[in-house]
């Protein structure tokens, strides 16, 4: 830490202190709330809210894991990005400001440039239909993540093809709640935010929120002389109001803006966190939504659940293409004359669904059923400004998608139950551009599950899955690529999955394991060729592709605990195990980015990208004394490959998180910090990639770097 950063940081601690000390000594009449509970017991019930219905994490037969609030509190987490290393088998990609594109088990988009993408992680954030956009993914009043790993075909289609992410705010309470937050952070990081909930009448509560999130970032640049070429500027406001004018109906009605507009500088010639860029990029999304659900008891025998949403989103992202200034080669001694460009992606995406479901009301050990409709309509406009573009690139992609699902749970015998799930939908897509690219592709796709239950005598749940995902196929934009290569096929997973969920010591010890082994036909991945063109020595011969490889398969291990040690200790671990492989598959990776053409590698049984072989996270949580409490943990990965166009890697990894608080009876005060040990770590690489006129633009590794050590200082009133 510099000089002028080790003195800003201890005015922004001074600062926290003296705020911390005026709400000690007045803390007003109306704020004498109940003391919050420390520590939640381990056995405390966390319901699963993503399925037909709600059941209890240790009730819910697939591989899930449920981030609950008290974890992103704990680490201070402002973004999505910031609480998955906690959930084994989940990875996510950069290359941006934040970490928006996710990955389960090996599988899921890394990147988005011309092409519309078809996300393999669905992202559902209070019943809207967030998926591919997770820049919007913030965490204001978030109550709980749900991360269901593997297809989820009955549920979801499409989009869920690795699995689903369901972010779950919090619902308005039936007494006046309110809580008031401030956070400072190392990099002139300001956190704030607040939410008041109650009763308007008998009949109708409310919930509001509003939190803001501004940061300098931790990336420089030495030639603009600035610090804040990569900062955070992100404002979030939820409201929701729940209508109950009856008691078998409930009306929900849920609204969200999010307004980000952060800077983006990720990548150094050098290397570094230092860059040299004239043209400082930005990553920025205004999206407003809303949904309206409805259930219905419409008797004895079934409700009606109806769940309507729409999300309209202006996304703009943009960097400097050369990562240099234009008078790089003045300053420095190049081989060849450098080049500048700037490349810019305007889309506006704009997202309408509508569920309807008849869900039965049977008893647990009666057959139980769920049959239902669904609709989506999406369109996304896209506009490129390229500085070595003669004009605009523009495109439209249109999607509509219809689909009828069901699911049957058939009680067994004593103790067993099967769960079958069916799915199928249609898709029609239409695109054009400015290029005279039209594509009108169609698609009859289907999906299931397949579930035996098992519930000990111990009150244990043991299952057996099988269940099927699929992802739609596509296009390629670009005229240059040959005819082979402009379309790609649906891929189709296979997903097969052993499970146990069980306590111990009298609920003390709470335990979580699934092995699973998932199948994966026409795998779609990136690829690359190069297309030269006359006189060009940049890179900017590259053309990105999607393809098909023949075949990709994984197999692992999910494993988390949680164990009440005594009144004073909580520890929890969650581990994941991953071998993942492309099975006959040619790539294009390019090798030399100054040979003309890439030879296509072999890369049958290499490790798919973004699939590290092991993830971990371990911790404890303190309660050191009536007031004092502590939490320390640590969380890892192995190296993993950053594309399969490439041989890039990021290095293995731990991170150590520490949080120290004081509570009282309506307020709250905590030290914490992130990546205490300051270490290095890759989010995002690029492989044999030249674009350093200095060397030649000889093909080398770069890579954006994750957040460095930050330490910070969080109040909390409630009231």
């Amino acid at each position: 830490m510099n000089p002028l950063q080790t003195n800003r940081f201890s005015r922004t601690l001074l600062s926290a202190a003296v705020v911390a000390a005026g709400a000690l000594a007045h803390t007003p009449a109306w704020a004498q709330a109940p003391a919050q509970t420390a520590l939640p017991e381990v056995t405390e019930e966390i319901l699963v809210t993503a399925d037909f219905r709600q059941a209890e994490l240790f009730d819910f037969a697939t591989s899930a894991t449920v981030i609950d609030a008290r974890t992103i509190e704990q680490r201070s987490a402002q973004h999505l990005e910031q609480v998955l290393n906690t959930a084994p088998n989940v990875n996510f990609s950069t290359g941006a400001s934040r970490g928006r594109f996710f990955q389960i088990r090996g599988i899921g988009e890394r990147s988005q440039f011309v092409e519309p993408i078809n996300p393999s992680v669905g992202l559902i954030v209070d019943g809207i239909d967030m998926t591919g956009i997770g820049g919007a993914a913030t965490t204001l009043d978030i109550q709980q993540i749900e991360i269901l790993r593997g297809p989820q075909g009955t549920l979801y289609g499409a989009n869920a093809m690795a699995g689903l992410i369901n972010m779950v705010s919090g619902e308005p309470t039936e007494q006046f709640y309110g809580e008031a937050s401030l956070g400072l952070a190392e990099y002139n990081t300001q956190t704030a935010s607040g939410v008041w909930s109650g009763p308007v009448s008998e009949t109708l509560g409310y919930r509001f929120a509003v939190g803001s999130t501004t940061s300098d970032g931790y990336q420089e640049n030495a030639y603009l002389g600035i610090d804040d070429n990569a900062n955070i500027d992100e404002q979030t406001v939820r409201a929701k109001l729940q209508w109950q004018p009856n008691e078998n109906t409930t009306w929900d009605f849920t609204g969200l803006y999010v307004d980000v507009d952060n800077g983006y500088d990720g990548f150094s010639l050098d290397n570094t966190r230092t860059t040299l860029s004239d043209q400082p990029g930005h990553d920025r999304q205004e999206t407003l939504a809303g949904s309206v659900r409805l259930q219905w008891e419409a008797n004895a025998a079934y409700d009606l659940i109806g769940l309507l949403s729409h999300a309209s989103s202006d996304l703009e992202y943009g960097y400097d293409e050369d990562w240099a200034y234009e008078g790089l080669c003045v300053d420095f001694e190049c081989v060849y004359d450098g080049y500048s460009s700037f490349d810019n992606y305007l889309r506006d995406n704009q997202n309408t669904s509508l569920d309807l479901r008849l869900v039965s009301s049977n008893a647990a050990d009666e057959l139980g059923w769920v049959t239902g409709v669904y609709y989506r309509d999406q369109s996304e406009d896209l506009r490129r400004e390229y500085t070595y573009l003669e004009s605009d690139f523009l495109s439209d992609f249109d999607t509509e998608s219809q689909a009828l699902y069901g699911q049957l749970n058939i009680p067994l015998a004593d103790r067993w139950n099967l769960t079958t799930g069916l799915r199928y939908e249609t898709r029609d897509a239409t695109y054009s551009d400015s290029d005279n690219a039209s594509f009108s592709p169609s698609e009859n796709m289907w999906g299931g599950k397949l579930a035996l239950e098992y519930r000990d005598s111990a009150d244990n749940l043991w299952y057996g899955l099988a269940s099927r995902g699929f992802k739609a196929g596509g296009f390629n934009s670009s005229q240059t690529l040959p005819a082979e290569d402009r379309e790609f096929s649906t891929e189709t997973l296979w997903n097969y999955e052993l499970g146990w969920k069980g306590e111990g010591f009298d609920g003390a010890l709470q335990t979580r394991i699934a092995l699973f082994y998932q199948d994966r036909n026409d795998v779609q991945t990136k690829q690359s060729r190069v297309v030269p063109e006359e006189g060009d020595t940049c890179p900017c011969s590259f053309i990105d592709f999607t393809t098909n490889a023949a075949a990709g398969s994984a197999a692992g291990l999910e494993l988390e605990a949680n164990a009440q040690l005594n009144a004073m200790t909580e520890v929890f671990a969650s581990v994941g195990l991953l071998d993942s492989e492309f099975d006959d598959f040619q790539s294009f990776a390019h090798v030399d980015a100054n040979e003309d053409e890439g030879e296509p590698v072999d890369l049958s049984g290499h490790d798919l990208p973004h699939a590290p072989s092991y993830q971990f996270a371990i911790g404890a949580m303190f309660n050191l004394t009536e007031h004092w409490y502590a939490r320390v943990e640590v969380e890892g990965k192995d190296a993993f490959y950053f594309s399969s166009r490439h041989e890039a890697q990021s290095d293995s990894y731990e991170l150590l998180n520490a949080r120290l608080g004081y509570r009282a009876n309506s307020w709250e005060v905590a030290l914490w910090g992130r990546n205490l040990t300051d270490e290095l770590y890759e989010t995002r690489g690029f492989g044999a990639f030249g674009n350093d006129p200095r060397n030649g633009y000889m093909a080398e590794p770069y890579y954006q770097f994750g957040e460095p050590r930050v330490v910070g200082v969080d109040l909390t009133l409630r009231f």
